[in-house]
């Protein structure tokens, strides 16, 4: 077995001190995991998580990956990777916090891509962080995706990801991702849906075993209500969704956006009409996920060659450092990232 790296995130924001908690509180996932970061900041977040159980949380400095298999439960390993000259203040925006976090990114992508660890887990960024640290990709999703085309030595196009958003009861995978309302609406072709119904399907046929059931949703309100409301899903949502099953794909819609996660939902002990709803742009998707619980989702990228899982939310500055911050979603991560890279 390869161990699973997690990185340490955004150094002023709860990565590092969600990540001791799950140290601390969840030995069991994560055996065989490390931090990829900066040792003294990930000292400070166990001194910080302290506060609310009282117990210390030992950390071992690596000096490999292959380290972490050895190390005992309750012991967060850390592979120093990046350092930061001076502590940076809990809560704000740091150039020097922004280029940390993306080095851990990058160190551990390229990790993962030589097959020395199983798979990535990335505490939050801040996107003002790395836009302040002269970084030029706006978050995780797109910096591992230059990477893996790097490797690849193709160009960042000929590495089309996409992100899906899940937890126990839904799944979705978005068309677009970080990209103004405005934009989104442009990116709603027939070749991105198309591109996004063949990656969703391949992806989870993998993690399931077999077809994935896939709901489309309607860009529109009542998706369209047959072109009243707009045409893009009869002129382009559902001829990409017919093209898909002539492939084979088990796509199936437009369905009114405001219905189709309800059906999708797995919920009393019964499975969804759909694994997985496919929507056509950033809110629209993750919305409905988030609502049923910010701490049980998690964040896959989708078509890369890698594995890699995040938690459902961001840095959290205005609670940073003060070790009341919510370690449920980053262990859920962990747990999803054994399950796809067994």
């Amino acid at each position: 077995m390869k161990p699973i790296a997690i990185t340490m995130g955004d150094a002023a924001g709860i990565g590092p001190e969600i990540i001791a908690k799950a140290f601390r509180d969840a030995p069991a996932d994560t055996q065989g995991c490390f931090v990829a970061g900066d040792v003294p900041t990930l000292r400070r977040a166990a001194r910080a998580i302290r506060r609310d159980a009282g117990v210390d949380l030992p950390v071992a400095v690596l000096e490999a990956a292959a380290d972490a298999m050895a190390l005992p439960t309750r012991c967060m390993g850390v592979l120093p990777v990046a350092a930061l000259e001076a502590p940076v203040p809990w809560g704000q925006v740091s150039a020097a916090a922004g280029k940390a976090a993306a080095d851990c990114v990058v160190w551990a992508a390229q990790a993962a891509l030589r097959g020395e660890i199983a798979a990535l887990v990335t505490a939050p960024l801040h996107k003002e962080a790395l836009a302040a640290a002269g970084v030029k990709f706006p978050g995780h999703t797109e910096l591992l995706q230059a990477q893996a085309a790097a490797w690849l030595g193709k160009a960042v196009s000929g590495v089309p990801v996409r992100m899906m958003l899940a937890n126990d009861e839904l799944r979705t995978v978005l068309v677009s991702i970080h990209v103004s309302l405005r934009e989104a609406l442009d990116a709603v072709t027939f070749d991105n849906v198309l591109q996004t119904l063949r990656i969703t399907h391949e992806a989870l046929a993998r993690s399931l075993g077999r077809a994935p059931r896939i709901g489309v949703a309607g860009l529109n309100p009542h998706a369209g209500e047959g072109g009243l409301f707009g045409r893009e899903e009869i002129q382009v949502i559902a001829p990409a969704i017919a093209a898909a099953r002539v492939e084979g794909i088990d796509a199936q819609g437009p369905f009114a956006p405001d219905t189709v996660f309800m059906r999708a939902r797995a919920a009393g002990g019964k499975p969804g009409e759909f694994d997985v709803v496919v929507a056509m742009y950033h809110d629209q998707g993750l919305i409905p996920v988030k609502y049923l619980g910010v701490e049980k989702g998690v964040n896959v990228t989708l078509g890369l060659p890698l594995v890699r899982t995040s938690p459902d939310h961001g840095t959290a500055f205005d609670i940073a450092g003060t070790g009341r911050a919510d370690a449920s979603s980053l262990v859920e991560a962990i747990r999803f990232a054994r399950r796809l890279s067994a």
